[in-house]
């Protein structure tokens, strides 16, 4: 059994039976005394548990007040396929440890979808809601967010600061940190000139500012940015992107999302392009990056941890109100390298 797993049934047992003998926890899980012990002190210093003479104990903070209610909580996402399996999947998984039930709603990416499901989430009784809404929240949003009713955090979605739903609890990937350690790792192979392609998304401005802001800090040269089409790189952006490469000079692509920079890469490949003898490339989101052919060097955002702090920050706000200060929790992504980077020739 893994040390996660381990943990797992540890905190299932404790919350089930409130108190559990260390003894029994040894016999059950097979491992030795040093090991569980080990166990124990890494959840006792997160607050998990309580350690007592001879066993553990549940901290009385997190003991029973959500489980006690079956706490509902709605999360709305726009897609449940691409990027968003692993943070829902994680929040459905935290909300169960807590003793609470998650329930979906997903727009498709539609404005008023993202209204007509969240009002179906909180009609069907859900007490405080996860949201990642169609786009990032501005004025728009306002006085619908201010007359929710029920809590809310914001879900890899960054309010504009200092409006109102900037007040909003929110838990995000930080992915301008993100692009800046992709464009990073070109220019520490070399690459002076880089280039970065991306589609329009929510998403995209955040990375944008990472990877200007390396590009400015690392001092490379003036960078282009290429535009992708909602459904993928068309041949005219493909042939932009080739000309880029051989009459441009440019030697580094960060591509943001990866399913575009694994099309791309097809389509490179017929061009006559070699990757990474031509051009390296860097992309985000590492959702099938690892599946390209070479497969990619990608950014990858902690999307189970978005999920479980997302839900960690929802769970305190209904319990403790506005006793609590509101958080802003950004987790950072990390570079993942593979073989479609190498040291420019």
């Amino acid at each position: 059994m893994f040390v996660e797993q381990r943990h797992e049934f540890i905190l299932r047992e404790v919350r089930e039976r409130g108190s559990v003998r260390l003894a029994d926890l040894v016999e059950r899980l097979d491992v030795s005394m040093v090991t569980l012990r080990r166990d124990v002190e890494h959840l006792a210093g997160q607050g998990l548990v309580n350690r007592v003479h001879g066993g553990i104990t549940l901290p009385q903070e997190v003991a029973r007040p959500v489980s006690e209610r079956s706490l509902a909580i709605g999360m709305l996402v726009p897609s449940a396929t691409y990027y968003y399996p692993s943070v829902i999947k994680a929040a459905r998984d935290r909300a169960r440890d807590l003793g609470a039930r998650l329930v979906l709603g997903v727009s498709r990416y539609d404005d008023e979808e993202d209204r007509k499901q969240v009002n179906q989430l909180i009609g069907g009784g859900a007490e405080g809601l996860l949201l990642t809404l169609s786009r990032q929240p501005d004025d728009s949003h306002v006085e619908w967010l201010a007359g929710l009713g029920v809590p809310a955090v914001l879900v890899e979605r960054v309010a504009e600061l200092g409006g109102p739903a900037s007040f909003l609890d929110a838990a995000a990937s930080h992915h301008a940190h993100g692009a800046f350690l992709g464009t990073r790792h070109l220019a520490e192979l070399g690459h002076r000139r880089v280039a970065m392609v991306s589609r329009s998304s929510p998403t995209a401005p955040r990375v944008r500012l990472g990877f200007l802001a390396a590009v400015r800090d690392l001092g490379l040269d003036t960078p282009g940015e290429l535009g992708i089409e909602q459904e993928g790189p068309s041949d005219e952006q493909v042939a932009q992107v080739v000309a880029a490469i051989r009459s441009g000079g440019v030697t580094g692509l960060l591509v943001h999302n990866d399913e575009d920079a694994l099309l791309l890469v097809q389509h490179l490949r017929l061009a006559g392009v070699r990757i990474p003898h031509d051009v390296s490339i860097v992309a985000y989101d590492d959702e099938v990056a690892a599946l390209s052919d070479p497969p990619l060097t990608a950014v990858a955002p902690p999307k189970a941890a978005v999920g479980r702090n997302a839900v960690d920050l929802l769970v305190r706000r209904i319990e403790q109100g506005s006793a609590m200060p509101g958080q802003h929790v950004a987790l950072l992504p990390e570079l993942r390298v593979r073989e479609s980077t190498a040291p420019r020739a």
